[in-house]
């Protein structure tokens, strides 16, 4: 088992940037591809990012390409999500998670077996 603990989230203005962070215990951070995801007030879930085991692939949702940019360090058990050209819709509570299973494209809530508690992340126009 692992825990997930999000940090980095605050107030930003658009245009601006933030880099959210994510420390997972456990000495077997490398073997999970690692996800973020979001959820803004009053909708479902949505999937933001993905990186593979090695960090070697990566995937995002389409608003997101080309603004975030997922990656990690598996020396230091952390997760990372860069977060540029913020926009209010961007406002959200930012969550990350841990595949175990790695049996789809990791871009699906089910896929994921750990997630962390999230960091808020508010974006003013």
């Amino acid at each position: 088992q692992v825990q997930l603990v999000e940090s980095g989230g605050g107030l930003v203005q658009a245009g601006g940037s933030l880099r959210l962070s994510c420390a997972a215990s456990g000495r077997t951070f490398s073997s999970y591809r690692m996800g973020w995801f979001r959820q803004a007030p009053g909708k479902e879930r949505e999937f933001v990012a993905a990186i593979s085991r090695s960090g070697g692939s990566t995937s995002y949702a389409d608003s997101m390409k080309g603004r975030f940019t997922i990656s990690r360090d598996n020396a230091k058990n952390t997760v990372y999500l860069q977060m540029n050209g913020l926009k209010p819709e961007d406002t959200a509570i930012y969550y990350c998670a841990a595949d175990r299973r790695y049996t789809g494209r990791g871009l699906d809530i089910s896929e994921y077996d750990y997630w962390g508690q999230g960091t808020q992340v508010t974006v003013s126009s």
